[in-house]
């Protein structure tokens, strides 16, 4: 009966440990898979980021700001889409307080903007953050900072943002709610889904 013990409690012991093993595997496999992700979602982030700024740049110094707000309602979401087939991932900028409806944060964007929200009164660093989702998906999310160049469709009306030009925005965006902001502001999320 002693050796019986004995042998279970040993068999016992053998199992917690492997189990630990395994869990200890798996815990590695998706801080692997995290930091894989975490990578290209920084990766595509900066690729959109750049097409967006320069094609913007462009459109402000060949028309100004009217330019600027035609560019962004006609064309904008169709870049980003076009880079979301590119790199086999819905791509999405996110913010409470959008301009473009399409922009209106869907429940986890939502979780993620007012964690955000919350590091920042605590004066804490926002970064980019990999999640895995219920549908098994992976998503990254990565905070979005105004600039001065956004100022002047985003800034505060009558200083940086002319009070024609916030006409023009509201004729294009009727609903508008992203004027106000000050440079070094969070002004939403880029959300990345991966396709698994």
């Amino acid at each position: 009966m002693k050796n019986k013990i004995k042998y279970s409690a040993a068999a016992l012991f053998f199992f917690f440990l492997a189990m630990g093993c395994l869990d200890h595997k798996q815990q590695e496999n998706t801080n692997n898979i995290k930091e894989e992700y975490l990578a290209k979602g920084q990766q595509i982030t900066a690729a959109v980021f750049s097409a967006l700024s320069s094609e913007l740049q462009n459109a402000m110094k060949n028309g100004g700001v009217e330019n600027a707000v035609t560019y962004c309602n006609l064309h904008a979401l169709n870049v980003v889409d076009s880079l979301s087939a590119i790199h086999q991932a819905q791509i999405r900028r996110a913010s409470g307080k959008y301009r473009n409806p399409e922009d209106r944060p869907d429940i986890s964007e939502k979780k993620i903007i007012d964690h955000y929200e919350s590091e920042i009164k605590k004066g804490n660093e926002i970064i980019p953050k990999v999640v895995s989702g219920p549908d098994g998906r992976h998503y990254f999310y990565a905070p979005i900072f105004v600039n001065d160049f956004c100022l002047k469709c985003h800034g505060t009306i009558g200083q940086e943002l002319t009070r024609e030009n916030a006409d023009l925005i509201k004729k294009y965006y009727p609903a508008d709610l992203a004027t106000g902001y000050e440079t070094g502001d969070f002004r939403g999320i880029w959300s990345i889904g991966f396709e698994e």
